[in-house]
C-alpha cells in the first residue's frame, strides 16, 4: 500500500463567523492510498477547538499509516489506528478511513454508501448556514440564500444581540425552516430567555446553546423546550452518546470530529437505540469530504452538509447540488474527481 498526503488552504468565499471565531483561510490535508491499480482518498478538516492543527495532522499521519496494511478490515482498523494513537487527532483518522473505505469500493466497483449495505433514500434538504456577522450582513446572507433557493437556513448565534438576529432573519426568510446554533456560547438564563423568541420565529431546532460539558443545563433546558435542543461540542466520541441521551432530542454527527465514516456510522445507530434524532453535519471541507458524509446522510433526520458550498476554492467536483437539495453520489468510491 502507498499512503500520500498534501495540504491545502481553502478559503471561503467570504469570512465565515461562529461565536469563538471568524476565518476565511482553511487548510485541510488530503490522504491518497494506492495499489493494485485502486485508489482511495479522504479529507483532514482539523479543527483547534477539539485540539488538531494542520501541523498535528502532518506529524501524526506517518505514525498511523501502518493502520492501512488491509483496508478490507474495517473492524480491526480502529482498533489498529488506536493502537498507534490512543487518543485525539480524529479528523487525521477520519481521512485514513475515508481513504480505507474508498480503496474498497473503487476495488469492488461500488459507492461507499452500497459498499456499506446503506438503503438509495433520498438526502434530507441540507442547510446552509448564516455565519455570524453584523446584522445587514446577515440579513443579506439570508436573503441570496433565499433568493438562490435555499429552503433550509442555519443561522450562526452567540451575542447579545440574538434575539434581534433571529426575528430580523425570520422577517428575511418568511417561509424557510430555520435552525439555530449557538456553538456553546450562550448562559443557561439567556438560553432560557431566547426560548420564546425561538417559539415566536418557528425555529425549527436549537444546537448546542449552551457549554460542552453542561449536560445538566442542557438537560434543563430540554425539559422546557419545545424546540428539539440538538447536541454537537458535546459530542466527541461514539461512546458519548448513551450519556448525552438524557440531555439532548438529537446529536450532530461530523465525521472529522468524531474518526471517520463508519465511527459515524457506529454513533448513529447508536443514536437511534437512544431515541435521538440525527443530523448528519460538516466542517468546512472540500467536497470530498462533504461526500463522504453523504454517503451516510440518508439515515439522518436533517442534513448540515452545506462546507463545500461556502469555499471559493473546492478542489473536488462532482457532487450534484440543486440549491439545499444534494443528490446522493453514484459513482464508485466517493463519486467525486479532483479538478
Amino acid at each position: 500500500m502507498n499512503l500520500s498526503w498534501e495540504t491545502l488552504e481553502l478559503h471561503t468565499a467570504q469570512p465565515f463567523g461562529i461565536a469563538r471565531w471568524t476565518h476565511s483561510s482553511y487548510p485541510r490535508t488530503f490522504v491518497t492510498l494506492e495499489d493494485r491499480g485502486f485508489v482511495g482518498r479522504g479529507e483532514a478538516a482539523p479543527n483547534a477547538f477539539y485540539g488538531e492543527t494542520r501541523g498535528t495532522v502532518e506529524a501524526v499521519l506517518p505514525l498511523l499509516a501502518g493502520a492501512l496494511e488491509d483496508p478490507w478490515d474495517w473492524d480491526g482498523l480502529n482498533a489498529r489506528l488506536s493502537a498507534r494513537m490512543p487518543q485525539g487527532h480524529p479528523s487525521a483518522r477520519c481521512a485514513l478511513e475515508m481513504a480505507a473505505l474508498e480503496w474498497c469500493a473503487q476495488a469492488a466497483g461500488v459507492p461507499v454508501w452500497r459498499l456499506l449495505g446503506l438503503s438509495p433514500t433520498a438526502l434530507p434538504h441540507s442547510s446552509y448556514t448564516v455565519s455570524l456577522a453584523e446584522l445587514p450582513e446577515m440579513r443579506r446572507q439570508a436573503r441570496e440564500a433565499v433568493a438562490a433557493g435555499h429552503t433550509v437556513l442555519k443561522v450562526k448565534l452567540g451575542t447579545p444581540y440574538d434575539e434581534q438576529i433571529v426575528t430580523a432573519l425570520r422577517e428575511e426568510a418568511p417561509s424557510a425552516a430555520l435552525r439555530v446554533d449557538a456553538n456553546a456560547a450562550w448562559s443557561r438564563s439567556q438560553a432560557r430567555r431566547m426560548l420564546d423568541v425561538l417559539d415566536d420565529a418557528r425555529v425549527e431546532l436549537l444546537e448546542q446553546p449552551l457549554a460542552a460539558a453542561d449536560l445538566d443545563g442542557h438537560a434543563g433546558l430540554r425539559a422546557v423546550s419545545r424546540v428539539p435542543v440538538v447536541a454537537d461540542e458535546s459530542l466527541h466520541h461514539v461512546r458519548d452518546v448513551v450519556e448525552l441521551a438524557r440531555a439532548f432530542d438529537g446529536v450532530n454527527l461530523k465525521l472529522a470530529k468524531l474518526g471517520g465514516p463508519l465511527q459515524a456510522l457506529a454513533a448513529l445507530r447508536l443514536a437511534r437505540a437512544h431515541g435521538l434524532s440525527v443530523m448528519m453535519g460538516c466542517m468546512i471541507e472540500s467536497s470530498l469530504g462533504i461526500a463522504a458524509a453523504a454517503h451516510l446522510a440518508g439515515l439522518c433526520d436533517w442534513a448540515d452538509l452545506d462546507g463545500a458550498l461556502l469555499l471559493a476554492d473546492d478542489p473536488f467536483a462532482g457532487l450534484n447540488w440543486t440549491a439545499g437539495e444534494l443528490q446522493r453520489p453514484t459513482a464508485p468510491g466517493w463519486g467525486v474527481t479532483r479538478t
